[in-house]
C-alpha cells in the first residue's frame, strides 16, 4: 500500500468490483446450462473423464462444429463457457500423458476459446477461476454451502478426489468473505483517522485467515494424495515454463506463432493477493513476478479490486504511527495467522506433491506389480515433479513467499506473537507412510 491518499473522494465498495457481499470471489448461482446451440460443446465437457479413458476426445472434438460465440449474451453464459472449453482444452492437450502432447489446438476449439476469454479478459486456458469460482452447484438449494451439499458443474479425470480438491478450494475462498468485507472497513478506518475501526476490522481479517486454514484442512478428508498426483496435476498444467511443451501451443484460426500460458495455481487466488496489499507484505525478484504474472489470470474486476487496495495508504505505516497497543497487537496477530495460513499451504504442498514426487522416482525403478493407487505415481509426468502446475518450483517459491510475509511482522513476531514453524517431521513422516509399498 502506498503512503499517498488516492481515490478517497468515493468509498470503495464490493459491489463496483463484481465481488459478491455473500461470496466473495466466488460467482454466485453460475449456470448449469448453455442455449441449446451450444450442445455440442457441453456433450462433451460432460462426458470429460470417460472420453480421455475411451482415447476418444481428441476425435471428437475434431469432428465439433465451429460455434458462433456471439449468442452468449450475459457474463455468467461467458464463464460457463469458458470452463466448458478450458475443460476440453486440457483434456485434449494431455489426453496421452506428457509424451504423446500435440501442438496444434483444433480452430473448432480454439477460435472460440479465444473469443470467450477475450471478451472475459481472461485468458485461453483452465484457470482457477473456472474450476473453483464458477463450477459449483447445490444439490438442495435451500441447503447449506457444504461438502455434502456441493457438486462440480464439470469435472476431470481422478473421480472424487478431484470433486474435494475443487470443492475444498471453493470452501476456502467462502471462509475468506468476512476478511474481504472487513479490507473496506480497515481503508475506511484509516481515512478517517479511526484507530478502533481498523483495530476491529483487522480482527475479523485474522479469523478469516484462520476459517480459510480450517476450510483448507478439509483437503486430507476429500483428496487422496496418490490420485491428486498421479492422475489430476496433468490436466491442470499449463504450456508455459513447462518441458513437455517447451515451444507453447499454437492456437489454430488465432495466430500461426505458439502461445504459452500457466496452469492453474494458488496464487491465481484473488484473496491472499488481497490481504498481502493490505498488510504491505512486498515479494520481490521471480517470486513478486511470478505473482504479478498471476493476476492477468483473474477476472479483471478482481484484480482491479487488489490494485484499489494497494493505491490507498500503508496500513503499516499507520500502525507504526499511532504506536497503540491493541492495534499492533492485532495487526501481528494477523501477520501471524497469514504466515500459519501460508506454512500449513507448505504442509499440503509437501503431503500431496513433493512426497509422492520422490515415492514416483522409486517406483519407476520397480517393476514389480503395485496396486493400482500407487502405479497411477509411478505413472505421473516427470516433468512436474519439482514444479507447481503454474510453472513455479514449487516449495522454494512457497517459503520465499511465507519468509515474506513474516518480513512485514512490526516486531518479527516476538513479544508473544510466534508464528508456526514448518511443517513438522512427524507430520511429513506420517503422510509418507500412507504411501509406502506394504
Amino acid at each position: 500500500m502506498d503512503t499517498k491518499v488516492k481515490n478517497t473522494e468515493t468509498p470503495m465498495s464490493l459491489k463496483q468490483f463484481h465481488i459478491s457481499e455473500d461470496y466473495g470471489f466466488i460467482l454466485p448461482e453460475p449456470l448449469k446450462d448453455l442455449p441449446v446451440y451450444y450442445k455440442p460443446w457441453m456433450d462433451i465437457a460432460r462426458n470429460m473423464p470417460e472420453l480421455i479413458s475411451s482415447h476418444s476426445l481428441r476425435l471428437r472434438i475434431h469432428n465439433m462444429p465451429l460455434l458462433e460465440t456471439h449468442l452468449l449474451r450475459t457474463h455468467h453464459e461467458l464463464r460457463l463457457a469458458h470452463l466448458a472449453l478450458s475443460i476440453m482444452t486440457m483434456g485434449y492437450v494431455w489426453q496421452e500423458g506428457e509424451r504423446e502432447t500435440v501442438k496444434v489446438l483444433p480452430q473448432s476449439l480454439s477460435v472460440p476459446f479465444c473469443e470467450v476469454s477475450q471478451r472475459l479478459g481472461l485468458p485461453p486456458i483452465l484457470i482457477h477461476a473456472d474450476t473453483v469460482l464458477a463450477n459449483w452447484k447445490k444439490k438442495n438449494l435451500d441447503g447449506p454451502f457444504s461438502m455434502e451439499n456441493l457438486e462440480l458443474l464439470l469435472t476431470l479425470p481422478g473421480g472424487e478426489s478431484v470433486r474435494g480438491f475443487f470443492l475444498v478450494t471453493l470452501l476456502v475462498e467462502l471462509a475468506a468473505v468476512p476478511g474481504l468485507k472487513a479490507i473496506l472497513d480497515v481503508i475506511n478506518g484509516i481515512h478517517y483517522n479511526d484507530v478502533a475501526m481498523v483495530t476491529k476490522a483487522l480482527d475479523v481479517v485474522s479469523q478469516a485467515i484462520d476459517s480459510m486454514k480450517q476450510a483448507l484442512k478439509l483437503m486430507h478428508e476429500y483428496v487422496d494424495p496418490s490420485i491428486f498426483y498421479g492422475i489430476m496435476r496433468i490436466y491442470l498444467s499449463g504450456w508455459k515454463d513447462n518441458p513437455s511443451m517447451p515451444e507453447g501451443l499454437v492456437y489454430e484460426g488465432v495466430q500461426e506463432k505458439p502461445m504459452e500460458f500457466s496452469g492453474g495455481s494458488a496464487a491465481q487466488s484473488s484473496i491472499l493477493h488481497c490481504f498481502d496489499e493490505l498488510l504491505g507484505v512486498q515479494h520481490e525478484g521471480s517470486t513478486g513476478a511470478f505473482l504479478r504474472r498471476m493476476r492477468d489470470y483473474m477476472p479483471p474486476s478482481h484484480k482491479h479490486f487488489i490494485e484499489n487496495i494497494s493505491s490507498h495508504p500503508s496500513l503499516r505505516s499507520f500502525v507504526l504511527q499511532q504506536a497503540d497497543e491493541g492495534l499492533t497487537h492485532t495487526f501481528e496477530q494477523c501477520v501471524a495467522r497469514l504466515v500459519d495460513f501460508r506454512n500449513y499451504h507448505i504442509n499440503i504442498v509437501t503431503r500431496y506433491i513433493t512426497i509422492p514426487a520422490s515415492r514416483a522416482k522409486q517406483l519407476r525403478a520397480n517393476n514389480q506389480g503395485l496396486p493400482e493407487e500407487l502405479d497411477a505415481i509411478r505413472r505421473a509426468p516427470t516433468a512436474l515433479e519439482e514444479r507447481g502446475t503454474g510453472g513455479s518450483g514449487i516449495i522454494t517459491f512457497l517459503k520465499t513467499v511465507r519468509d515474506k510475509t513474516k518480513d512485514t511482522s512490526i516486531s518479527k513476531c516476538t513479544n508473544g506473537n510466534q508464528v508456526l514453524p514448518d511443517p513438522s517431521m512427524t507430520e511429513i513422516q506420517k503422510a509418507a507412510s500412507e504411501l509406502t509399498i506394504e
